[in-house]
């Protein structure tokens, strides 16, 4: 008799707590963490991420502790000349460091690099799991913020960008999304919740510039409840303007060099985009003390002059930034890498690249979509779904142009889905006879999950195509940027490599060389001489070669871009190095057995 009490408390305890946020959030992100690790782990080949950005930013990290200054972001062994300047931000390498300083003191390097990008990519969860369930609960209550956390989880499992070793910084922006749509979805507009959706959109440009049209979508709707609301959504609005402007000055004087501070440029924190959140937060802030108190119609009049206000300001002084980043791309890498780059592709591209994955990435969020106008069209819960129609339409603008806008997409599409699972619950619930009611809310819950999608996608694949067998066979091969390829050149004198894009930043990692090309925008000079070297005859090849000061190339025949080259050109160098035809200036170096690459010294003609 004495323990049925003790039973019946200790499970409303844990009923008490499941209707709680923090110990919900650590519920899910234990789940999360544990499942990460118990399916990634096991088959993990390396501690870095597969990404090359990953490997990169363990570069940068690395030139950071060794002693490059915080305010130095060149590249010193990429590129032609004296280096190339990255467009990544501090931001992101402080805490990858810190770790890796901390795990240091008791672990030799590199089991202290495997620790620390164990630790960093897991400890994002718990964030991104906050401000989801946290927007869960504040458009469906305790059983809406369940619902968003549950989702996420799945979303995020099969996601790359929290599994061990991935450093790269779309995991940061994966939860400022989610704090930022947490944040105004406040139904109170407490000053609070919008000072801190500022903070996120200033983090959120200066970590990367992918988030930019995002964090304008969130700018936008701020702006835009303060002039319908007035008076009330004042201190929110000004919360918000303030906040935004401060922190964003705070990032661009903390992480920009001085002498870059008149610099426009389109793909990082500058002057640029530090000027129109600045102009913008400000003005925003000035019409929120001063108009708050006039009718609506003036108030609006107040926030096209807020608007032409930024316009302006960006006509005149970055222009160049309201068009696409990489339009000034040269032709010959638009055609040969970023083409075939899968996260950069539209969805025109994606679809003749792999069309099985196109439920996975565009369903969820079109499915979203069609929910919101649905609730509006019926005017249900009219500015909870506005606000989510703004930011989903957004981000599913930009999945259409480039793959990579599909992650935030099919993120904001959970709180719609929620809502409406909720709804289709109630109607089951209430008529449990009703089997056309059951199965709808069934299927409704299946084809919200975005990795349902994707696992109907691969089935589908698999079963009318050999591409996925090839793919598996694949990848228990050697590839051209395998550590055990790549060893080779850390046992000779360091120099110059020209090897294709997708190995230049391997042999960053493993080796003192410097290389001609990675696979990175500002790299245009580097890639492009690399694949002008692959181009050119031998005898015009050589002269690049010696004109750049190249000690070393690399042919890997294996790669795309490489095959790609030889096709185009039957006389070209990587063409008649996959004849076998060597040129007397290039010296094989011993081949690994198994490996995809073969290594030459440049030793100049009539030595």
């Amino acid at each position: 008799m004495t323990g049925e009490p003790t039973s019946m408390s200790l499970r409303e305890r844990l009923q008490l707590q499941a209707t709680r946020l923090w110990p919900s959030v650590f519920f899910y992100s234990v789940l999360l963490i544990i499942a990460i690790v118990a399916l990634r782990l096991p088959n993990a080949k390396d501690y870095v991420g597969a990404d090359n950005d990953d490997v990169m930013r363990l570069v940068e990290v690395r030139d950071f502790l060794n002693g490059q200054g915080w305010f130095d972001l060149m590249q010193y062994r990429m590129g032609l000349g004296n280096g190339t300047l990255m467009h990544w931000s501090r931001l992101i390498d402080l805490p990858i460091a810190t770790l890796l300083k901390f795990f240091s003191l008791f672990l030799p390097e590199q089991r202290a690099e495997a620790a620390a990008l164990l630790v960093w990519p897991l400890s994002l969860v718990v964030p991104s799991l906050w401000g989801m369930g946290l927007a869960g609960r504040r458009v469906g209550g305790v059983l809406g913020m369940h619902i968003a956390l549950g989702f996420t989880v799945f979303l995020l499992l099969a996601s790359n960008r929290f599994l061990p070793g991935s450093i790269d910084h779309h995991n940061v922006q994966f939860a400022l999304v989610a704090i930022m749509t947490a944040m105004l979805l406040d139904e109170d507009h407490r000053p609070l919740s919008y000072a801190i959706a500022g903070f996120s959109a200033a983090l959120a440009i200066a970590i990367g510039a992918e988030t930019t049209p995002f964090v304008a979508g969130v700018c936008l709707v701020v702006s835009l409840a303060w002039a319908w609301e007035g008076k009330p959504f004042a201190p929110a609005a000004k919360a918000f303007g303030l906040t935004l402007a401060l922190s964003i000055s705070l990032f661009f004087f903390g992480t920009v060099p001085p002498r870059l501070y008149p610099a426009v440029t389109c793909d990082n924190l500058s002057l640029g985009y530090y000027s129109l959140a600045t102009i913008g937060g400000g003005l925003l802030l000035f019409a929120a003390a001063f108009a708050s108190g006039l009718g609506r119609g003036l108030r609006f009049v107040a926030l096209a002059g807020v608007g032409a206000g930024v316009l302006a300001s960006a006509l005149i002084i970055a222009p160049q930034c309201l068009r696409n980043p990489l339009a000034d791309l040269d032709p010959m890498l638009i055609d040969l890498w970023l083409n075939n780059v899968q996260e950069a592709q539209s969805i025109f591209g994606a679809i003749r690249q792999d069309p099985y994955t196109i439920g996975f990435f565009y369903a969820t969020g079109l499915f979203g979509i069609a929910v919101c106008i649905f609730r509006l069209f019926h005017a249900d819960r009219v500015r909870i779904h506005l606000i989510l129609l703004c930011l989903l339409g957004i981000s599913f603008g930009i999945s259409l142009v480039q793959v990579r806008g599909s992650t935030f997409a099919n993120q904001l599409a959970v709180f719609p889905l929620a809502l409406l699972i909720i709804d289709m619950r109630r109607v089951s619930n209430a008529d449990r006879e009703n089997g056309a009611a059951a199965l709808s809310y069934i299927l409704t819950v299946l084809l919200s999950v975005a990795s349902v999608w994707g696992l109907v996608g691969g089935f589908i694949g698999s079963r009318l195509d050999n591409t996925q067998a090839e793919l598996a066979e694949a990848k228990e091969k050697l590839t051209c940027a395998s550590p055990e390829v790549v060893a080779p050149l850390a046992s000779i004198p360091p120099g110059l490599v020209s090897a294709p894009s997708d190995m230049g930043v391997h042999i960053l990692r493993f080796t003192q060389n410097r290389i001609l090309s990675a696979p990175y925008h500002r790299n245009q000079g580097g890639m492009l001489t690399e694949l002008h070297i692959g181009l050119a005859t031998p005898a015009d090849a050589e002269a690049f070669i010696r004109g750049t000061g190249v000690t070393t190339l690399a042919f890997c025949p294996d790669f795309a871009q490489t095959r790609e080259i030889a096709k185009m050109k039957p006389d070209g160098l990587y063409a008649q190095l996959e004849k076998g035809n060597i040129p007397s200036y290039l010296q094989p170096m011993p081949k690994q057995e198994g490996s995809p690459v073969q290594f030459f010294r440049y030793v100049p003609s009539g030595s």
